[in-house]
């Protein structure tokens, strides 16, 4: 283990070796709490989670049953989902209960919607009543919308409450959150009219009005917003909190900025691995999890490899004239495809990040028609030079230049064209965009090639 630098009275960890693993495997086996516990004592609630979930899945078990052994919520939360689930299943209703009262709302629901609806129910029929019918209502909500994300503890005052109040009730109310940076000021009817650091209530006369020294919000957010939309909004506006409001426009929860860096976080990684045809993928499932995910996407690509073996069927006869057309479609196919997915993963971000708009969108489109020609009649001439040093056909060289030209074109479109034709279905682009993408330009590659080499040079 290598302890590198330290915050207050925690270590943090930034590696954990294979040796310090396998000493601390081996003491779970044992069952040896004394040493679990110093070793854990002085370490980070996010190095912990880490350390849980570099164990093996029996290790990990035997860790969580034993008895004197407690998982805090703090490094509960840290965990990634798949180990989340699999302590979820390991953990005591008592232990649940604990967990979730301590955590704040947001980060107890994401916990709540994970556990089976049986055991979910027992946990919360034992939670204090207010705190019961907060999370039901959150869970009530769309999971990607903002009120999944949003935490209910939150600081408002009205708006004609003096800064002497203010502070008076800061100090002697106990159900307020034990941080916070901003106070919301509303209206009689709970309606956010605006904001006040804390800082500035503290440089403040006790005689001022809240309403004279707060300042307007920028923005509110919808209960039912798309997370994602919630990340936009917080980057555009530069926000460090925003308020959350239901139909009525009162006020019910509110958002930090660490929790859009997550769900930014997330969505960064979910379209990653959509467009690998991954899914929502954990390095810590397990083999036959992951076997599962990625079987229908190799499915799917598996029929559309087939339709490019069926296209180049059509031209055997060219094919065995010109053995060399087999050696030079590769070529042709692959860089169609490279050239397909530099657009589509620049479209992909396009549109999450709300850049490719209507406005702009022919614009765009004839970037990457140009951009297609340019690199087509580049990569034409270098590749023609190389077929012609190498097969000493004139013809060949032609064929393979124009055939480039024609894919890079049409890569660049289609990379272009199919994300955007499949946001407008309200079909994810990330999901399935590649595979079309391939395989067009698999088959426009080859159709293109082997058409007109059948076509124009064997005839």
């Amino acid at each position: 283990m290598v302890l590198l630098k330290s915050t207050g009275s925690k270590k943090v960890n930034l590696d954990f070796n294979k040796e310090f693993i396998n000493t601390f495997s081996d003491n779970i086996e044992k069952r040896n709490i004394d040493f679990i516990n110093q070793t854990l004592k002085d370490l980070h609630e996010a190095d912990i989670a880490n350390l849980i979930e570099n164990l093996n899945p029996d290790t990990r078990t035997k860790l969580i049953e034993i008895e004197s052994f407690n998982i805090e919520p703090e490094i509960f939360i840290e965990l990634n989902e798949s180990v989340q689930s699999e302590v979820l299943q390991l953990l005591s209703i008592d232990s649940l209960i604990k967990i979730t009262k301590r955590l704040e709302s947001d980060d107890a629901i994401k916990i709540l919607e994970n556990l089976p609806i049986n055991t979910k129910e027992q946990v919360l029929e034992k939670l204090p009543p207010k705190d019961k019918f907060l999370l039901q209502e959150g869970l009530s909500y769309p999971v990607d919308s903002a009120a999944r994300i949003m935490q209910r503890e939150f600081t408002a005052v009205p708006s004609n409450w003096t800064v002497g109040q203010t502070i008076d009730y800061l100090r002697e109310d106990k159900d307020l959150p034990e941080e916070f940076l901003e106070i919301f000021i509303v209206d009689n009817d709970f309606k956010p009219i605006g904001t006040v650091p804390s800082s500035r209530v503290l440089r403040t006369s006790r005689d001022s009005k809240m309403n004279s020294i707060m300042s307007e919000m920028p923005v509110l957010i919808s209960v039912n917003m798309d997370k994602e939309e919630v990340g936009h909004a917080f980057e555009n506006y530069n926000l460090v909190s925003a308020g959350v409001v239901n139909k009525e426009n009162k006020l019910v929860g509110m958002i930090t900025a660490d929790d859009v860096v997550t769900v930014v976080q997330e969505e960064a990684e979910e379209d990653t691995l959509r467009l690998a045809g991954v899914g929502d993928e954990e390095i810590t499932d397990s083999v036959m999890l992951k076997t599962k995910r990625r079987f229908n996407w190799l499915l799917l690509n598996l029929f559309t490899a087939l339709l490019a073996t069926w296209v180049i069927s059509f031209f055997g006869a060219s094919i065995e004239q010109m053995v060399a057309l087999a050696f030079l479609m590769p070529i042709v196919a692959s860089m169609g495809g490279n050239a397909g997915m530099q657009t589509l993963a620049v479209t992909i971000r396009a549109i999450a990040t709300k850049e490719l708009s209507k406005s702009n969108f022919n614009r765009v489109v004839g970037k990457e028609f140009l951009i297609g020609i340019l690199n087509g009649i580049i990569f034409a001439i270098i590749t023609a030079v190389i077929v012609q040093f190498w097969f000493k056909d004139i013809n060949l060289s032609i064929l393979i230049g124009i055939s480039m030209i024609l894919n890079m074109i049409v890569a660049g479109l289609f990379g272009i064209l199919v994300p955007v034709s499949l946001k407008k279905l309200n079909i994810d682009p990330a999901l399935a965009s590649s595979v079309f993408v391939t395989t067009i330009t698999d088959v426009i590659g080859f159709l293109s090639f082997l058409g007109f080499g059948s076509f124009f040079f064997l005839n």
